[in-house]
């Protein structure tokens, strides 16, 4: 019976120590599979997607995006190349002179980025991105710059005033300079004492063809005679000079030089103001239908928000707009 018991009691020790040591891999194995996975899966993806992704999208994109307004895109006559036209004589104070001037220019010399026009010109060049020497000039008489047809220039300044009607035939610009018409005469003249519009009407009136002025006399003055047409400015201040007629409409910075330098005994007689919400301006004159126009007057836009604009303007027109004003 001893013997039974001690045999009994080892039988039963083996089976609880078999039992703890089959259920030993039940448990390592959940711990094993469930905890390394979760971490591993789906922590790191989003860690390199969010750091990575974003850094290198903004900084790189930007930079293929071209400028499509820089001189080396611009689709000119001669592409790196800009070619600005003006007629000939170049009027002061729009076109200062050299010493000596360059061949043909008479008057002013628009090639040295002096006087109104001139400066004017090569900041709208400059922010355009060309350099002085890759601009240059040609003589483009102003009847044929407003014109229809094809130019021999990319841009072209000469005192052109906006107007619905060469609008249609040119391509024209935001304006860059507001501007008033006077009138010249001789000093001493019964027509310089006049200082109203009605006042002007029994007097003889000439001024350029095709220019605003004579649109002035023709429709503001509306004189009793019919005004005499000049192909030039100095064709009409001749026919003043003359006695041909009694005055002489212009823009107002003009009559200022006309009167200084090229007619004795001249005076400005007044200026008229804008009779309806249209202000007169000046705008730069291109082909009609021009692919540059919108980069021309992005230019503008920049040098009028610097200031530079401003500058130019105070340079050489600042005692060019004090007038006797026309009452009605």
């Amino acid at each position: 019976m001893r013997t039974l018991r001690g045999f009994s009691a080892l039988a039963i020790a083996a089976a609880l120590f078999a039992a703890c040591t089959s259920s030993a891999p039940a448990t390592p194995v959940p711990t094993t599979a469930t905890t390394p996975l979760p971490s591993t899966a789906v922590t790191a993806p989003p860690s390199v997607a969010a750091s990575v992704a974003p850094s290198v999208a903004p900084s790189v994109a930007p930079t293929a995006t071209a400028n499509p307004c820089a001189a080396a895109a611009l689709p000119t006559k001669t592409v790196g190349k800009l070619v600005i036209g003006s007629d000939n004589p170049a009027y002061p104070p729009y076109f200062a002179p050299s010493s000596p001037n360059p061949s043909p220019w008479e008057l002013g010399d628009p090639t040295n980025g002096q006087g109104f026009e001139s400066a004017v010109a090569y900041a709208v060049a400059a922010d355009l991105g060309y350099t002085k020497d890759q601009v240059s000039w040609v003589v483009a008489p102003f009847n044929n710059a407003i014109a229809p047809g094809a130019k021999d220039f990319d841009i072209y300044l000469q005192e052109v005033s906006f107007t619905p009607e060469r609008a249609q035939s040119v391509d024209m610009t935001d304006g860059y300079y507001n501007v008033a018409q006077a009138v010249v005469a001789i000093k001493g003249s019964k027509i310089a004492a006049v200082t109203t519009i009605s006042g002007l009407a029994g007097f003889q009136f000439g001024a350029q063809v095709g220019t605003t002025s004579l649109d002035t006399i023709n429709n503001v003055i509306k004189p009793a005679k019919e005004a005499k047409v000049y192909d030039t400015n100095d064709a009409a201040i001749k026919a003043l000079k003359n006695g041909q007629i009694d005055g002489l409409v212009t823009d107002l910075p003009t009559s200022f030089y006309i009167t200084a330098a090229q007619l004795d005994n001249g005076v400005i007689v007044g200026q008229i103001a804008p009779t309806s919400a249209f202000v007169e301006h000046f705008s730069i004159v291109l082909d009609k239908g021009s692919s540059i126009i919108g980069c021309v007057n992005a230019a503008l836009a920049h040098i009028k928000a610097d200031g530079t604009l401003a500058k130019i303007t105070q340079e050489w027109l600042a005692d060019k707009a004090n007038a006797p004003v026309f009452q009605p």
